[in-house]
């Protein structure tokens, strides 16, 4: 999406009320699909959090065995 595009959408969400239904269903693809792309990068980010969670403590077990923790 280029400027212009971003700014016609935002011109739509502030007078939603007066804009035409095509306008509307433009608007409602961009936010479904923003939304989607926003819910799997999350969705990747808590994936990889855990894996480094689980890293981590594994490391630090064997840290702590090597030190009689």
């Amino acid at each position: 999406m280029d400027i212009k595009e971003a700014e016609k959408i935002a011109e739509i969400v502030k007078d939603y009320k007066n804009k035409s239904n095509k306008d509307l269903v433009k608007t409602l693809d961009f936010l479904n699909n923003e939304f989607t792309q926003t819910k799997d990068k999350l969705i990747m980010l808590s994936n990889y959090l855990d894996k480094i969670e689980t890293t981590y403590n594994t490391i630090l077990k064997e840290h702590n065995s090597r030190n009689g923790g």
